[in-house]
């Protein structure tokens, strides 16, 4: 319940940004006098049965009050949103929908919102494809429908691509009406051609005769036909048009003559009317309109504050019941908003006099900076030329709002509104930019802006900085330390271990007290230094305390983070399996078994595809890089991302489909700008897909253009590299250097014990020597990755080298019975690997779909893996919704797996699919 104030009225102006927000989630009410159009509301209904209704038509048309007014009159279960420009975030918007769409199906906000995490400017087909299964989920709950209103300010595609998305796939219980000035991007022509769309456009809100005689006689009782339909034509029935006429007929001497004259186009008719009536108000009241046409929202105590008055409650109660183009927000007759065409007029006017509308613009920032609101103390002290003031704001809300809320396009929009001289002028503010950056490993744009906060620094020296969310969840706080860290981070981007080091130790001794943010990140590089001297070991270490530590503290970001590092260390040391351990954990952090997975699960699902490929499980990689990627996508750190990305190129790749693998890598690439080396093996991975698919002359140039030398000294940061070269080399008929290379990797790789490395060192030996006719020495050296990769599960590692490898691992096979090193590599570890040569092959003993002891099943096309999973839940009678959870999956995805098993065991449903599974031998009896 709302807080009554010392008069006894609800506190109609409270200020916190949750109450802002319900403004915006509130159907408009409708104002009184309005004339009834059933015809409208039939067109409405009728397309709303489609699904989704378009109601397009330009401003002052009433599309916004045919919506209101249908729902309060069809008492369906209605979430409203009014958009703004604040909406272009997508994570501002998806959050507001949500929160729309909470009042009905209360709950959902809790379960889908966490998936609105730190965005990139891309899609969020997570957190719809949650919002879908959700609605799914209930089936049985009173259908919703969503209005989006005001949807033409939203010009940004991050928003434009996962409504798309919504209504490619949109649930039945949920329909949809977008009200807009234009055709929004939103495939609209796919929805017509399939008859899913209704459409209302201005020719449909036109008032016709009959209507505009009752809008006018509400005013002008005895005005006659001839005068109606003169007026009607005139204004073409624009509803602002008419409107703005019924209010100009009040006391009007002669109304023959003001018919006669009134006439033009829809501006000047805008502009002659709006002038007429602002002339017509008294003074008071005129200098009020004019005055808060600042205010995007208008309340009692914030319209005081601005204009210095103390009845701004009682004057916009009286410009709401003169119907001077108000619309009401909420039912506590609290917050407003003017008509945007009259509010634009209303601006106009008083943009003649700057000084007014500055002084004005400053008094609004002081209220909403008073009353914690710094999205709209921002903008006002930029209206008002408060560059210094709106400068600090930024700074001081940066950490809240990109950080902790992740709202990248806000900052985005705030930067460019600040001028040159003081986004050079202030540290911070280049500390953010470049932490902006940093997140996206862009090396080129994040230095020259360290240099520039290093210049200025000092100006900030003993400065009073008090970060809107504390000390502890602040990277600004300490411009010293931070400054250090990113220099740390830009050394690790480049593979340089010492002065990842050493910049990470400067800014551990500037650290303050109750830093935590900051503190937390200087734990993460001191592991990070160690990673790229090749100290795996001590690097385990550092981040296993350090994850026990975040995890503590709450930072499900930073323990991501920190559980994706660990991963790709155990698998740096060979040990696949621990690898997949700690993805299990990263889960279970980020959301155990039956919750959805938050953003936080993206990189850990990463690593499990690159384990489940590793391992030659196909389809469940598969699995795991959509649901990571798309969560992944959720982040503006971008490496797990492009991890997801390589993994997913490479399981096209296997799969035979080499254009699918060449678009995954280039979106990869484009995720992970940064130069490449162990922190970045994207670009190494795309030169070896491209040595993969053919393209050596493209390989061997990448190489030629990073300054990859067969005479290199081993450095562990720049191995993914030297191991496309030795590629290369052997493609170019150079194994003699590609083998001498190998040597001096393997040697380093052997002192630092990284196994994983020396998996993949041996498996290119055996090639060097093959191409040196060294067949002894190929099949040894391929014996010798295989003991060490067996164990693991190794597969991929050895299959994507093609047929040069698979003659190897031949005449490995023919040596079993002599060879002593051959045969002590167990012979399931060398039919896992003929499989993965020779794919079309029958799959051997242990296969999925095989059972020891019994004949294969006797099936056209086998089971997958994961269809075998679904197969056993169907058996142990679990609910599509249940299996979903379980293998944190979408709904949709276990659907079309079930519909897969019935197709291929010849079942018309899950009783004979299971019975049919245990005549095969796929289930336990």
């Amino acid at each position: 319940m709302a807080e009554t104030t010392a008069g006894g009225h609800p506190d109609r102006a409270s200020p916190k940004p949750d109450v802002l927000l319900r403004t915006k989630l509130h159907v408009p009410r409708s104002r009184p006098g309005l004339v009834a159009r059933p015809r409208l509301a039939d067109q409405f209904q009728e397309g709303l049965s489609r699904g989704l209704v378009l109601v397009a038509a330009p401003a002052g048309y009433g599309k916004s009050v045919l919506l209101s007014e249908w729902a309060r009159v069809s008492g369906q279960p209605v979430a409203w949103l009014s958009l703004d420009q604040g909406d272009n975030d997508p994570v501002r918007f998806w959050r507001h929908v949500l929160a729309a769409l909470d009042g009905l199906r209360p709950g959902l906000a809790g379960r889908v919102g966490p998936l609105a995490g730190s965005p990139p400017p891309s899609a969020y087909d997570a957190l719809v494809t949650a919002l879908i299964n959700d609605f799914m989920a209930e089936p049985d709950l009173p259908d919703v429908l969503l209005v989006l209103d005001d949807y033409h300010l939203i010009d940004s595609e991050s928003v434009h691509a996962p409504v798309r998305f919504l209504l490619e796939h949109r649930p039945p219980q949920l329909r949809i009406a977008v009200a807009s000035r234009s055709d929004p991007p939103l495939a609209l022509p796919r929805y017509r051609g399939r008859g899913e769309l209704g459409e209302v456009r201005a020719s449909d809100l036109r008032f016709n005769l009959d209507e505009a005689a009752e809008l006018l006689r509400e005013v002008v009782a005895e005005l006659d036909l001839p005068a109606v339909a003169a007026l009607a034509e005139r204004t073409e029935g624009w509803a602002v048009g008419l409107q703005l006429a019924a209010l100009s007929l009040r006391n009007q001497p002669d109304i023959v003559r003001f018919v006669t004259a009134f006439t033009g186009s829809h501006r000047y008719i805008l502009d002659y009317l709006g002038e007429e009536i602002l002339e017509r108000q008294r003074p008071d009241l005129r200098d009020f309109l004019l005055e808060t046409s600042v205010l995007e929202r208008l309340s009692g105590p914030l319209c005081d504050a601005v204009t210095g008055r103390h009845d701004s409650q009682e004057l916009l109660e009286e410009v709401d019941r003169s119907g001077l183009f108000v619309v009401q927000l909420d039912d506590v007759r609290g917050w407003w908003r003017y008509h945007h065409l009259f509010a634009d007029l209303l601006r106009a006017r008083l943009e003649q006099d700057a000084g007014r509308a500055r002084r004005l613009h400053r008094a609004a920032a002081t209220w909403y900076e008073q009353h914690g609101l710094p999205d709209d103390t921002i903008r006002h002290a930029l209206a008002a030329r408060e560059e210094e003031w709106a400068a600090r704001l930024v700074e001081e809300n940066f950490d809240t709002v990109f950080n902790l809320r992740g709202e990248q396009a806000t900052i985005q929009s705030w930067l460019p509104a600040l001028s040159a001289g003081v986004l050079g002028s202030r540290p911070r503010l280049l500390l953010a930019q470049a932490q902006m950056a940093s997140m996206r490993g862009d090396l080129t744009a994040m230095e020259p802006l360290l240099d520039a906060a290093e210049q200025v620094i000092g100006q900030v020296a003993g400065e009073p900085f008090v970060p809107a969310g504390g000390a502890e969840s602040s990277l600004l706080v300490n411009a010293p330390a931070m400054l250090a860290l990113q220099r740390s981070y830009a050394a690790q981007l480049r593979g340089d271990a010492e002065t990842t080091a050493a910049r990470t130790r400067e800014a551990m001794e500037l650290l303050g007290e109750n830093e935590l943010m900051l503190a937390s990140a200087v734990e993460g590089f001191v592991a990070m230094a160690d990673w790229l001297r090749g100290r795996l070991d001590v690097a385990e270490e550092i981040f296993e305390s350090s994850i026990g530590w975040w995890r503590e503290q709450g930072q499900v970001t930073t323990t991501a983070w920190g559980f994706y590092c660990l991963a790709r260390l155990r698998r740096g040391q060979g040990r696949l399996e621990a690898a997949v351990r700690t993805g299990e954990q990263a889960l279970a952090a980020a959301g155990g078994p039956g919750q959805r997975p938050r953003p936080a699960a993206g990189p850990a699902l990463v690593g499990l595809a690159e384990v489940a490929y590793q391992r030659d499980d196909l389809d469940r990689a598969a699995e795991y890089a959509d649901q990571g990627i798309a969560l992944c996508r959720q982040f503006v750190h971008t490496p797990p991302l492009a991890a997801g990305l390589v993994t997913l190129a490479w399981i096209r790749q296997a799969s035979g489909d080499p254009a699918g693998a060449a678009e995954a890598m280039a979106e990869a690439e484009a995720a992970s700008p940064g130069p490449p080396g162990l922190l970045n093996p994207t670009p190494a991975q795309r030169a070896r897909l491209r040595l993969a698919q053919g393209d050596l002359a493209s390989a061997a140039q990448w190489a030629r253009d990073w300054g990859l030398d067969p005479g290199d000294q081993p450095e562990y940061p720049r191995e993914p590299g030297h191991l496309v070269l030795a590629r290369v080399l052997c493609a170019e008929h150079r194994p003699d250097q590609a083998l001498a290379l190998l040597d001096r990797l393997e040697s380093a790789a052997a002192a630092q014990r990284r196994a994983g490395s020396l998996v993949e060192i041996r498996v290119l030996r055996a090639l060097a020597l093959a191409g040196l006719g060294d067949e002894d020495g190929a099949t040894a050296a391929l014996a010798a990755a295989l003991q060490s990769g067996c164990a693991q599960g190794y597969v991929r590692v050895f299959a994507d080298e093609g047929p040069g490898l698979a003659a190897v691992l031949g005449r490995l096979i023919a040596a079993q019975r002599n060879d002593r090193g051959a045969a002590a590599i167990p012979l399931a570890c060398l039919a896992r690997l003929q499989r993965a040569f020779d794919a079309a092959g029958p799959p051997p003993d242990g296969a999925a779909g095989a059972v020891p002891g019994r004949p294969a099943p006797r099936l056209a096309v086998p089971l997958t893996s994961r269809e075998l999973e679904i197969l056993a839940l169907l058996a142990a009678g679990q609910s599509n919704q249940t299996i979903a959870s379980r293998l944190f999956i979408s709904l949709d995805t276990v659907k079309k797996h079930v519909s897969h098993v019935l197709g291929k065991l010849g079942a018309a449903n899950r009783t004979e699919a299971v019975t049919r599974g245990r005549e095969l031998g796929l289930l336990d009896s």
